[in-house]
């Protein structure tokens, strides 16, 4: 029997590709180790994306392919996630301990942007990452309700000058909700917006996080720009819906986040179909395939495409998104998928590096 070498675990490894790097580890760059001791091997892998639910089933299906292997009698495969920081983190003081920053935008509101937001951080937590919320809908904040968080609940003040962050479902949650009545409106011209998300972003003592979402508000105005010229943003999620309307101002909205140099991670598009409870009959009420299309118009992934249910509306009315809520169900899944490949893309700008952020007037 022949003695395996290191060039046959590779060509073993290469003929698998990771959904979410879409690539095989070897060429991905996350082989880290081989260790050949006769019939016995030894592989460690490293990913640098939040993949805590993935890992195990990956590293099964490659431990059973190497066993396969001629002169391998018998395989062991570690799967380790180790996260980078994006290459402008620590630029801002107060944002020294976030490695990544997450924009969730749409060009138009009521697209289900605040609630992709929610799921998408309650996602990567349930992947082993260490995550913040960050609220930057001034006008109409949501996250506070959405995470279960009690109105007239305010954060502690540490030395006088930065606000702890409130904890809920192992996230760490800051809203202008939490600061103002939440029955009284913001009736603020724009610079004071900008300055009460400023202060919001640097005045909070973020935890040492994986990722900070930033759930913002719709449009591309001065809150988007503001974060833009202020933020080491490390990449934006477009949401969207199928609709003709909302696909239009989703372009916008992507070539805004273009123009000022923050990649696009990818689309989310929501309320794609929905299914008759009843009969089961399936409609696609605001159009089919819009999601699809504009990510392919961008070359960006199509990261979700979800239905438009009753479920995912009153599990975030009830402060418990539908990630935590009904963590097997189908939807959950998807809102998995989307965490870990947003997570990848972060992982590969990371790799490449970003070129650094700059804001023209014109």
């Amino acid at each position: 029997m022949s003695a395996v070498t290191r060039q046959a675990v590779e060509a073993c490894l290469r003929q698998f590709t990771d959904p979410h790097l879409n690539q095989d580890p070897v060429s991905a760059g996350c082989l880290r180790e081989v260790d050949i001791q006769g019939e016995r091997l030894s592989v460690r892998l490293e990913l640098g994306y939040a993949a805590g639910l993935f890992k195990s089933g990956w590293a099964q299906m490659l431990q059973m392919a190497l066993e396969n292997l001629p002169g391998v009698s018998a395989a062991q495969v570690q799967v380790d996630v180790q996260i980078a920081a994006h290459a402008g983190a620590g630029q801002v003081p107060a944002l020294a301990g976030v490695k990544n920053i997450i924009a969730v935008a749409s060009g138009k509101g009521g697209v289900g942007k605040s609630t992709t937001a929610a799921n998408l951080a309650l996602a990567l937590a349930r992947e082993g990452a260490r995550v913040g919320m960050l609220d930057a809908d001034i006008y109409g904040p949501s996250q506070g309700l959405m995470f279960g968080i009690a109105e007239g609940t305010r954060p502690q003040v540490r030395e006088q000058k930065y606000f702890v962050p409130l904890q809920a479902h192992g996230v760490q949650v800051m809203s202008m909700a939490f600061l103002a009545d939440d029955n009284t409106p913001m009736v603020w011209r724009g610079p004071m917006v900008s300055g009460a998300l400023i202060q919001l972003i640097t005045q909070t003592a973020w935890d040492e996080l994986d990722y900070l979402v930033v759930d913002m508000p719709p449009g591309t105005g001065d809150i988007q720009l503001t974060l833009a010229q202020k933020v080491p943003v490390s990449g934006s999620v477009i949401v969207t819906t199928p609709q003709d309307i909302a696909l239009l101002d989703a372009r916008k909205g992507i070539e805004m986040f273009r123009k000022v140099h923050i990649p696009v991670l990818g689309v989310v598009e929501n309320m794609a179909v929905h299914i008759c409870s009843n009969c089961g009959h399936a409609e696609h009420l605001f159009g089919e395939g819009g999601g699809e299309k504009l990510a392919a118009q961008y070359a960006v992934d199509l990261l979700a495409s979800l239905p438009l249910s009753m479920a995912i509306r009153m599990q975030c009315d009830g402060g418990r998104p539908t990630t935590i809520a009904d963590p097997e169900s189908q939807i959950a899944m998807l809102y998995q998928q989307m965490a870990r490949t947003v997570g990848a893309r972060l992982s590969q700008l990371s790799q490449a590096g970003v070129p650094s952020i700059s804001v023209s007037d014109d």
